[in-house]
């Protein structure tokens, strides 16, 4: 297995701080200070995503990690006209574009950046040219990361959910069958020049295979490290997530190509 050697970063999303704090209101506990917690604990950026509903993180808090942090900050937004406009006022590092429906718990699947090419484009190219690093959440599918290219994103994110909902359900054939698609995936992406992350539902588990992904460049994981963290502290879930990951890297790198 060829494995490249560069460095796998994490990308630690902190919505769930938010969502913690907005079942009560008030101030605490502070998403700000999570993603200061997180940088120290070895998070290459931070990523949270402004939904059009709002229920976790605010425009406040955007504001706030815009200011704030010294990592990069990865914005997760809808592709409409409001979120463009936030976006453009803030200018985070990147802005990564996904599907979103107000009645989803959390993000289902990626988005169909095939079918929506003409209402991405806009968009895309308003960003890119306000000089934001801009990446699309899809699934691992080569139509996908075709239309990516042709929409001129230099990023994608794989969408990891079904591989870790197979390991979740046993049913482990299937599991490992994804794992296989996200890193053709990733090959395919990178072969046309793409920078190819991953992302949403990994665990301590689930992240070693995917970790070891020769092509990835960076994971980011959220809702399991908030919750893990009410057991063990945020800090050290994160500490232990990315051992898990140098681990996996490490060992993949050291197999005979």
């Amino acid at each position: 297995m060829t494995v490249s050697s560069r460095f796998l970063r994490l990308g630690v999303n902190i919505d769930h701080v938010a969502t913690i704090r907005n079942a009560r209101g008030g101030r605490f506990p502070d998403p700000v200070r999570a993603a200061h917690l997180a940088a120290a604990a070895g998070a290459d950026g931070i990523t949270a995503h402004l939904r059009e509903d709002r229920r976790h993180i605010s425009d406040e808090d955007i504001a706030r990690l815009t200011r704030e942090i010294d990592k990069p900050l990865n914005l997760e937004m809808a592709a409409t006209q409001e979120m463009l406009d936030i976006a453009l006022a803030h200018l985070p590092h990147a802005c990564c574009i996904v599907p979103e429906k107000r009645e989803e718990r959390t993000t289902e699947g990626g988005l169909d950046a095939a079918a929506n090419f003409e209402r991405l484009e806009p968009i895309v190219k308003a960003l890119r040219d306000a000089g934001s690093r801009v990446s699309l959440f899809i699934e691992p599918d080569p139509r996908q990361l075709d239309a990516a290219v042709e929409l001129g994103v230099p990023v994608v994110e794989l969408h990891t959910g079904r591989y870790c909902e197979l390991d979740i359900a046993g049913e482990f054939g299937m599991r490992d069958a994804e794992c296989e698609r996200i890193a053709s995936a990733a090959a395919h992406g990178a072969s046309r020049g793409l920078e190819v992350h991953a992302g949403h539902g990994l665990t301590f588990e689930t992240v070693g295979p995917i970790a070891a992904i020769a092509e990835l460049a960076e994971l980011n994981i959220g809702h399991f490290l908030i919750g893990e963290a009410i057991f063990t502290g945020l800090e050290a879930a994160i500490r232990k997530m990315r051992n898990l990951m140098d681990r996996a890297r490490a060992q993949a790198m050291a197999e005979p190509a």
